[in-house]
């Protein structure tokens, strides 16, 4: 097994990780705030859009399995990247969209995705490309949200959730 790791803000964090679970070669997620500079924040701070962190879903996965391009891919299906601080009914600094990397190498990858999805829209793609600088685990209840309440909001729909467990991953 080749483990990676990435980092993804893609809106409300709860989607971001259900869908994400459903993907084959994800093998471990975790919601969380990042690149702010509050250390250990709270919701409630987060969500006052003074420490600048950003909803986050830690993902660690099988390089063996799936790629980060497929990754990045399949992240790209369910966000607006044109949406500054925005996804969905969600306003705000902490539902801004960005890739956080921890391994320099993954960073042309990264970009390159970003330069390529760029050829499919006329608005200009907003998505932050940076090194991670910190990730703090969201609050417990946070965690695995939308198994945990089925019913609750959600930018991503459920049928692109469902579905995300159909596709087949590409590792390269």
């Amino acid at each position: 097994m080749k483990k990676k790791e990435i980092y993804l803000a893609g809106g409300c964090f709860w989607g971001v990780q259900a869908y994400f679970e459903n993907i084959q070669g994800v093998i471990y997620t975790e919601v969380g705030y990042a690149n702010g500079h509050t250390p250990n924040p709270t919701y409630e701070q987060v969500c006052s859009g003074t420490t600048n962190h950003a909803e986050t879903l830690y993902v660690v996965y099988d390089a063996d399995i799936v790629s980060l391009p497929f990754l990045l891919d399949m992240y790209f299906a369910v966000i607006d990247p044109t949406l500054y601080h925005q996804q969905g009914n969600d306003i705000g600094s902490q539902y801004r969209t960005g890739i956080y990397y921890v391994n320099e190498k993954d960073k042309v990858c990264i970009i390159t995705a970003l330069e390529n999805l760029q050829q499919s829209y006329t608005k200009k793609i907003v998505v932050e490309c940076e090194p991670l600088l910190c990730f703090y685990p969201a609050e417990e209840y946070h965690q695995q949200y939308l198994r945990k309440n089925p019913n609750g909001y959600c930018h991503i729909s459920k049928a692109k959730i469902e579905a995300a467990k159909n596709k087949t991953p590409q590792a390269y």
